[in-house]
């Protein structure tokens, strides 16, 4: 065979294996790329979203309440708790009545709206005398009863938020102010946002409720430099605890033991503390029927609930 065949032969070949070698990375491309649609995340078996509502930005959310995900991951065998945190009350609402989550920690409006998609109470926050409004101002103000606030801006969380909106909009408007018509809402996003906006002057006044209030004033004591409370308002139950009917009863009751059991062992007081919360306990359906009749009251006398 001359030179010229033999070139020809080996030209032959390199076409023949690059060939046989581009379908065969083909196929496996094909295989490796091809598109998967769901229309939820798919978890493994014994792996269970517990979503918090907006009780913090979720920066702080985050530090606050993954060390009790990692309490229960730790304590139930074989299971694993994912925290999901929510940009605001909104995006929270529309995950928590969709079913996103297995568990979930609402607000009590939340929790007898969860109640009435097919979530249960099982327990609920501890130190019910917390679940209060209260509003803030700058010690410099001139603002001294509640009729002062008429066509002055006031801060809020969000809306639908019980403890930090609705209850002091439900204060104001049974001391002389008509909440809708003689004020400036401005709703903010999150309890640290409506504490600032007054700090800040950005408003006349600002409602949260305790717990975030106190929190924040530990990290930055200017706050209380500046700020006070100038009124507080009655309290409700705090917030709930509920799970969906899908998770194994065996599991929600370690779960429930391990939350009302915190308060006995120093690993869990830690985690109660982050919280700025005495304990956990025992709660059901039943538990929430003020919450019912306070927004029953308030829809009548302050404004609609959306």
């Amino acid at each position: 065979m001359d030179d010229k065949s033999r070139m020809r032969q080996l030209i032959k070949f390199f076409i023949t294996a690059l060939f046989i070698l581009l379908s065969g990375c083909s196929d496996e491309l094909d295989t490796t790329y091809a598109p998967r649609f769901t229309t939820a995340p798919v978890y493994p078996e014994n792996h269970y979203i517990f979503g918090i509502h907006p009780l913090h930005n979720p920066q702080r959310l985050n530090e606050v309440f993954e060390p009790l995900m990692r309490y229960l991951s730790d304590n139930i065998p074989n299971s694993h708790f994912k925290l999901e945190a929510s940009r605001n009350y909104a995006s929270y609402n529309k995950k928590l009545y969709a079913k996103k989550f297995d568990f979930a920690l609402p607000n009590p409006f939340q929790t007898i709206n969860a109640v009435d998609k097919g979530y249960h109470v099982f327990a609920k926050m501890g130190d019910d005398d917390n679940f209060r409004g209260i509003i803030l101002v700058r010690k410099d103000s001139d603002i001294k009863k509640p009729t002062d606030l008429i066509g002055k801006s006031i801060s809020y969380p969000a809306p639908t938020a019980l403890a930090a909106t609705m209850l002091p909009q439900y204060y104001l408007q049974t001391h002389g102010v008509n909440v809708m018509k003689d004020l400036d809402n401005r709703y903010v996003g999150s309890q640290e946002s409506s504490i600032m906006s007054v700090y800040l002057g950005n408003t006349t006044a600002g409602a949260t409720w305790p717990p975030p209030w106190f929190a924040l004033v530990r990290e930055r004591p200017e706050l209380a430099q500046k700020l006070k409370i100038i009124w507080k308002t009655s309290a409700l139950p705090n917030n709930g605890i509920v799970v969906l009917p899908t998770v194994p009863y065996e599991i929600t009751h370690q779960v429930k033991s391990l939350l009302i059991n915190l308060d006995k062992n120093d690993k869990g007081r830690e985690i109660l503390e982050r919280m700025t919360l005495s304990k956990f306990e025992s709660a059901d359906n039943d538990t929430y029927q003020t919450v019912r009749d306070f927004v029953t009251t308030f829809g009548k006398s302050v404004r609609p609930i959306n």
